[in-house]
């Protein structure tokens, strides 16, 4: 019967396993001078050796010939622990047996000798898993053990037990193996196994492990249905999209070009590529080149090692470090348990090539800076001119006909048109046309007399700046007046938040200017006490007395409208006309 390679391969002495020399080379030195302790605390991530460590260490205590500090697995006390004929030597699941009346059980029959070897020992894995009530009974005979008694507890959450129980054990960290360590025992069993191992597989195993040994083993089960193992079959039989492939998805993305990363990630998807495994691969390349950019001089130690070094440089020099901040949240916060985990993927590829799509602080940014680029772009100023920068023309609301005046030419003032010889000559459009006929029906009586024409209209005068009362009487006025001196005295991102008018607007009221902020993003840019100065300052210029500043989220109601009388002074020149 097959054996899992794992299994096959445990470890039967100290020296056998690899990378946690600081605590085999202490248990081997007190098994040697027989200064014991009666309950160890084996703390560490899975795979790391702490129940094969718990096993030998068994077999050591009780060992009739032991060969420094090692079990020599020869002696009856060896092989009978090793099949488990020995009923001394007890190993106990705390997840399944985490009653207080199993650790009642054990307590009853911990207090008897052992039969035929030198100590009882009890071996409790993830010993975390144990009731509150089972530890408390488990706490008395670990405090007073008799003499002929071991406890081995292992967990990999020391966090979850109780500090009791840590208290009165000798605690030893089983730390992560290093990916060079695993790589030469997983090429040593590829040699006894008769398996071709290439070594850059073996070292892609090792730090697709993550410190586990038992890990790196099964792994390399999985990838032994062929007897040639490379890179490729390794990919193949991991699911894995390959740094390749990754790294032109990244390409995709540092481009903007989502049709291209959706074609690539469909490609994957056909491969039978995991959503969830190529969003990992690629947070996994985001985070090395990252680390490439805060800690160049760390060397290797920091990186994945998944990726060659000049991959990681050409994308560091392309990609901003809050880019790859954001991307690596973008993915971390895609939601793949759902019943739809390509759509999802799908969605998130296509927020990371165009940011601006999300409604994130990255969307926004992104925005804002494309905002930013695109006016630099259209105004080159070189940084050495002292030519100021043109101000941004942002639409008035003033009326039409002060702008008119005010964009006329000075110097050429427009003909004034020769009046008509007839009254059939007055062209339709004039101000001198004669009245159209009302659109209601008055009372047929006789008319007196023909009303005369009205007099023409004077031509309006130039319009003068408004005066401080006339400024705070309207505030649309002085809001427009404000906006077009503010621009160029702040960022372009916040000026152009304030002068769009479903986002700020402003009203001026005796002495106080409220200015409503009508979106999140106006709050966070505009709300600011650099900002709030900046407009105290040039309101106050303005209005030519000290202005404050408020700020609300609430809709600035509007002045109520004054009817138009011109309509009604016209109809009062006919005779005949009544209000009743």
């Amino acid at each position: 019967m097959y054996q899992a390679l794992y299994r096959k391969w445990r470890p039967r002495t100290f020296d056998d396993v690899v990378g946690q020399d600081h605590i085999t080379t202490t248990l081997k030195r007190q098994v040697q001078t027989g200064r014991l302790s009666h309950a160890y605390l084996f703390i560490g991530t899975r795979g790391t050796g702490k129940t094969t460590c718990a096993k030998i260490l068994a077999r050591a205590v009780n060992c009739e010939h032991p060969v420094d500090g090692n079990p020599c697995n020869q002696c009856a006390a060896c092989r009978g622990i090793e099949e488990g004929s020995i009923l001394d030597v007890v190993e106990l699941d705390a997840a399944s047996n985490n009653r207080v009346d199993d650790v009642r059980a054990l307590q009853d029959e911990a207090i008897f000798s052992p039969a035929s070897v030198k100590k009882r020992v009890y071996i409790i894995d993830e010993v975390h898993m144990l009731s509150t009530a089972a530890f408390n009974a488990l706490l008395k005979i670990l405090e007073e053990p008799p003499e002929h008694l071991m406890f081995i507890l292992c967990t990999t959450e020391l966090h979850k037990v109780l500090p009791t129980i840590v208290s009165r054990c000798q605690r030893h960290s089983f730390k992560r193996i290093e990916p060079e360590a695993i790589a030469g025992r997983l090429a040593y069993v590829a040699e006894q196994e008769n398996l071709a191992l290439e070594p850059e597989a073996g070292a892609l195993l090792a730090r697709l492990a993550d410190g586990g040994m038992r890990d790196a083993l099964s792994l390399l089960d999985q990838c032994a249905a062929t007897e040639h193992i490379g890179v490729s079959e390794v990919i193949s039989a991991m699911g894995l999209a390959g740094s390749q492939r990754t790294a032109e998805l990244l390409q995709a993305i540092c481009a903007g070009s989502a049709e291209q990363a959706l074609t690539v990630f469909n490609g994957l998807w056909k491969d039978g590529k995991d959503p969830a495994g190529i969003l990992d691969e690629l947070a996994g390349l985001m985070r090395d080149i990252l680390l490439l950019q805060v800690a160049p001089q760390s060397g290797d130690t920091l990186l994945s090692g998944l990726y060659e070094k000049k991959t990681l440089q050409y994308f560091a020099a392309k990609l901003p470090s809050e880019r790859l901040m954001d991307g690596m949240n973008e993915i971390r916060s895609a939601d793949l348990t759902g019943s739809n985990p390509r759509r999802t993927a799908e969605m998130c590829l296509v927020r990371l090539c165009v940011p601006e799509t999300g409604d994130t602080l990255a969307g926004l940014k992104s925005r804002i800076a494309r905002l930013e680029a695109a006016w630099k772009a259209d105004v080159p100023v070189s940084e050495k001119s002292d030519t100021p920068l043109p101000r941004l023309e942002i639409p008035s609301t003033r009326p039409a006909q002060e702008q008119q005046i005010k964009s006329a030419p000075q110097s050429e003032p427009e003909p004034t048109p020769e009046p008509p010889s007839s009254e059939s000559d007055v062209p339709w459009y004039t101000d001198d046309a004669p009245p159209e006929e009302p659109i209601f029906n008055l009372p047929s009586e006789p008319v007196a007399a023909t009303p005369p024409p009205p007099e023409p209209e004077p031509e309006p005068a130039p319009v003068s700046p408004p005066s401080q009362e006339a400024q705070q009487g309207q505030g649309g006025e002085f809001w427009d007046t404000l906006l077009h001196n503010l621009n160029g005295k702040m960022d372009m991102g916040t000026y152009a938040i304030l002068a769009v008018p479903t986002q700020v607007s402003g009203t001026l009221t005796g002495d106080v200017l409220t200015l409503c902020l009508l979106s999140p993003i106006a709050k966070m840019m505009v709300n600011t006490p650099a900002i709030s100065a900046a407009i105290q300052t040039e309101a106050s210029a303005i209005a030519g007395k000290p202005i404050r500043v408020s700020f609300t989220d609430q809709p600035i109601a509007a002045a109520p409208a004054q009817p138009d009388m011109s309509k009604l002074d016209e109809l009062k020149k006919f005779p005949n006309f009544r209000i009743e």
